[in-house]
């Protein structure tokens, strides 16, 4: 399967995972214990032709003891920022002992403003004043404190922050992974799949990315053996060349960074407010099919609109099980959950983080058209168009370990692809692990099912099993 499908990765999910938009302006500043200071490590990154030296830094969200050799570093998918993985890190370092997990923030997300998010989390702001600054601005003219949207002409130089940026800023985060002395494992959700491969695959002076790495771990996301054409990838270019041209990926017609705003600003009042009236469902900026047929709370109204059972089908990519449903009162039912919403609402929101939550408001468009041509780590026509340099993928160390895992989105394509992969390079079988639950886990679950994994029973075995060996 074609690397490109993974673009959509969490691209559906940040249109619709805030769709409370924001807690009832009824709501006030409340009593609650403050966020813990910014979690994010800056280091220096790639640099990047025409970008401004400020923003040629790349982050990580470090969980786990300091003293631990060990490092599973995970990569976001579309639109995914660190704090996405952070409940699921915190569960992995409490059961894999040795081991750290490292996030990564990666540089786009510098743009984003999370001034008033930040004193929201910290009770330093009412709900009314986070939904004016971030939404209620666009309907009502009075308000004259909010957010300034970046310029697509200062950010021209974005325009180039593709695979080969996110390969380079990932190959400095391995680099002090690797300094540590343990074993290095590197994962990735959806699109980050993509990234996990080109990575692995790609030509470091003459050696490939996985030389540095003990294993890979693919969430349902891969790369795949059909690439774009050479004719189509420098149709994408063109296309992104245009100075009318915005530097970032739009989602169904929303341009950034209003869908990532919309994920944050709804998971945290979702999360903090949850009772309050949605001001989502009366807003007028939902699709119809996304609006519950009662009046609905923030928990209400998030749950309806990311749950498998309530959202529609176009949103795949959206979903996670939520539990029941709604309520009599409009307000969210968690029984029988896969995935506890309070858990995907902290997935997301990046509570009590400051200055991160768990969505890219500006996501390169570059990005996601340099993921057509990875393919597996196979040279083609279109890594020449793309400058794409994943040209190692019969190059893998044959010790390598990969763990490949299939839900909603992705299934046995991801399983094929980790195999694909492997036979490349000679990886004998057995250092597979494949597990499919495309029946039974949205796209989602895997990184916020609680207390019962499949993913993560899996998961946390494999990474025993890498720290064991010599």
């Amino acid at each position: 399967m074609r690397a490109s499908k993974w673009a959509g990765g969490l691209a559906a999910t940040v249109l619709v995972a805030g769709l409370a938009l924001a807690p009832s302006s009824s709501s006030g500043a409340s009593a609650r214990p403050p966020a813990r200071p910014l979690g994010v490590t800056w280091m220096q990154g790639f640099a990047a032709p025409g970008t401004p030296a400020k923003y040629d830094k790349v982050g990580v969200l470090k969980v786990g003891p300091s003293t631990a050799k060990n490092v599973l570093v995970l990569e976001p998918g579309t639109s995914a920022g660190s704090a996405y993985f952070v409940p699921l890190a915190q569960w992995i370092v409490s059961k894999a002992k040795g081991w750290q997990v490292w996030s990564v923030e990666r540089r786009e997300n510098l743009l984003e403003d999370q001034s008033e998010l930040n004193l929201f989390k910290e009770g330093k702001a009412t709900a009314a004043e986070l939904y004016d600054y971030y939404l209620g601005f666009l309907k009502d003219p009075s308000i004259t404190h909010h957010i300034a949207t970046v310029a697509t002409s200062t950010v021209e130089f974005a325009k180039q922050w593709g695979m080969q940026v996110a390969v380079e800023d990932l190959h400095r985060v391995i680099g002090a992974a690797a300094k540590l002395g343990g074993k290095v494992v590197l994962g990735g959700h959806s699109l980050g799949g993509s990234v996990v491969t080109a990575y692995a695959t790609w030509d470091f002076g003459g050696k490939a990315g996985a030389d540095q790495l003990a294993g890979l771990v693919y969430i349902d996301g891969g790369s795949g053996a059909t690439p774009v054409s050479a004719a189509d990838a420098t149709a994408e270019l063109q296309a992104l060349d245009a100075p009318s041209a915005t530097p970032w990926l739009a989602f169904g017609g929303i341009p950034a960074p209003f869908a990532g705003i919309f994920s944050a600003t709804g998971s945290v009042s979702a999360l903090l407010d949850p009772n309050g009236p949605s001001l989502g469902q009366q807003s007028g900026l939902l699709p119809a099919d996304l609006v519950p047929p009662v009046p609905v709370t923030n928990a209400g109204q998030y749950g309806y609109a990311v749950n498998a059972a309530t959202s529609p089908p176009n949103l795949l990519a959206a979903q996670a099980h939520l539990g029941t449903g709604l309520t009599a009162t409009g307000g969210w039912n968690g029984a029988g959950a896969l995935t506890p919403i309070k858990r995907f609402e902290t997935m997301f929101s990046g509570y009590p983080l400051l200055n991160v939550d768990g969505t890219e408001w500006y996501f390169p468009q570059r990005l996601t058209d340099d993921t057509g041509a990875v393919d597996n780590g196979n040279a083609n026509p279109a890594q020449a168009v793309l400058g794409v340099d994943a040209t190692m993928g019969h190059h893998l160390p044959r010790d390598l370990r990969i763990y490949a895992f299939g839900a909603r989105l992705g299934g046995e394509s991801v399983l094929q692809d980790a195999q694909l992969l492997a036979a490349q390079s000679h990886i004998p079988a057995g250092n597979l692990t494949l597990i499919n639950r495309q029946s039974t886990y949205s796209h989602n679950d895997p990184a916020g099912a609680y207390p019962n994994n499949v993913f993560f029973d899996h998961l946390v075995p494999f990474l025993d099993g890498i720290a064991a060996r010599r």
